[in-house]
């Protein structure tokens, strides 16, 4: 699947006594540029949740590569890596929006969950948001 780019300016409460972003917000960042992958390819949280499945994260990952700093906006470039139907995973690559220098990458991974709490297919349990997603990922392939 081929790439978004979700831009995020850095929030001084981002920040710590270093004069850096804490590593923390390096997540909600992915969080951020994940959510929006999907809201704009039409398979959001909302539409999934509608549907009676929740989809929690089961690994996160980040290797910090240099500093962010207060007031400098960095690109997030997000895409789906992998999608199975009982899993979904995305990669991201943070940068400067300026120089295009490498802060950080990262991946996580999620599985989808019923009302019941118990892992489901989305194949079986929510088929037009399974089509969807496939579709996504093969649009944004070629």
């Amino acid at each position: 699947m081929l790439p978004v780019f979700y831009e995020h300016k850095v929030q001084y409460y981002e920040t710590d006594r270093m004069d850096c972003v804490h590593h923390s917000n390096y997540i909600r960042w992915f969080e951020e540029a994940r959510t929006w992958l999907m809201e704009e390819e039409g398979f959001g949280y909302p539409q999934l949740e509608a549907l009676g499945v929740v989809s929690p994260v089961l690994k996160a990952q980040a290797e910090y590569r240099s500093m962010t700093r207060f007031g400098e906006t960095v690109v997030i470039e997000t895409q789906v890596e992998s999608y199975t139907g009982t899993r979904i995973a995305f990669s991201y690559i943070v940068r400067d929006k300026e120089t295009g220098t490498l802060r950080c990458e990262g991946r996580t991974e999620h599985c989808f969950l019923g009302e019941s709490g118990r892992p489901v297919s989305l194949k079986k349990a929510c088929p037009s948001y399974h089509q969807r997603v496939q579709e996504v990922m093969a649009s944004r392939s070629e």
